[in-house]
């Protein structure tokens, strides 16, 4: 019979130093430069889509002005959002015992749907502000996201986090804080779909079929694209070690969190309508 040791015993993790690089006292993570580049290439990227007006039924919602401002509404939406996510989805009983552990963020514990909905409310609140139609606002944002999703779990994977359930696939890793056995890397599963799928797909929307011409459908793909995406990379993922299971061996807290998701986005792609051009 096979040692169970044996067939788990696959790959090693390639051992990446989670310190990029340090300035005196001061270390930089590849976590933080993941979290600066998805938010900047994110921009960029945000930029290009409302300077170019064949993507739109009028002119863009948005001027490049009021863009870079909201630059840092959502840098804060995203940060306070996905702790304070983290805290309550997954962490509360730890924090309650020890408060400044809220304050731990060098220690990791960040919640993609704790961002999500920070960076909706930053949304909400700087629409209101500056009379932007919120379902654009929205799609902007959407199309860009997965951008620092896809960095987002390529830093997740160098740290050696959220790894993956026990597996004898060829592709499987051992990581050093996951006991001896071969697992999944189910960070690279997430940064292939929720990044590069999920960011060609919305493209293809966007420049193909004119999606930014029906606020709310770029909203739509990507809420249910990446509820999709969780749900299915959650099968293969570990769950947490403070939650385990919610159910029967398979329900997760990451799942439970994104099928409201999923009906919201479907919703949302149901209620798109065609945008009447703006009036000269």
């Amino acid at each position: 019979m096979t040692n169970i040791a044996q067939l788990f015993a696959i790959m090693p993790y390639p051992e990446i130093d989670p310190i990029a690089f340090s300035i005196g006292p001061i270390d930089v993570h590849w976590y933080g430069i993941a979290y600066v580049a998805g938010i900047m290439l994110g921009w960029l990227y945000a930029r290009r889509l409302i300077e170019t007006p064949r993507l739109w039924a009028g002119e863009a919602p948005i001027t490049r002005v009021q863009l870079d401002d909201f630059l840092v509404w959502a840098a804060v939406g995203i940060i306070l959002g996905g702790r304070i996510g983290y805290i309550v989805f997954y962490d509360f009983p730890n924090v309650a015992a020890d408060p400044l552990r809220a304050l731990q963020v060098w220690k990791g514990g960040m919640s993609f749907h704790g961002g999500f909905a920070g960076t909706t409310l930053a949304m909400i609140l700087f629409a209101r502000r500056h009379k932007i139609p919120l379902w654009s606002l929205f799609d902007i944002v959407a199309a860009v996201v997965p951008i620092g999703l896809f960095f987002g779990r390529i830093a997740n994977f160098v740290n050696g986090e959220l790894w993956g359930r026990l597996s004898d696939a060829p592709w499987a890793v051992i990581f050093p804080e996951a006991g001896p056995f071969a697992r999944h890397p189910s960070q690279l599963y997430e940064a292939g779909l929720e990044g590069i799928v999920l960011l060609t797909v919305i493209a293809v929307a966007i420049y193909r079929f004119g999606a930014l011409k029906r606020p709310g459908l770029v909203t739509g793909i990507f809420v249910t694209g990446y509820a999709l995406s969780r749900i299915t990379v959650e099968f293969f993922r570990e769950p947490d070690p403070q939650l385990g299971y919610l159910f029967g061996g398979w329900l997760t807290m990451g799942m439970v969190l994104s099928l409201p998701m999923l009906a919201l986005g479907i919703w949302a792609i149901l209620r798109a309508r065609p945008a009447e051009p703006a009036s000269a």
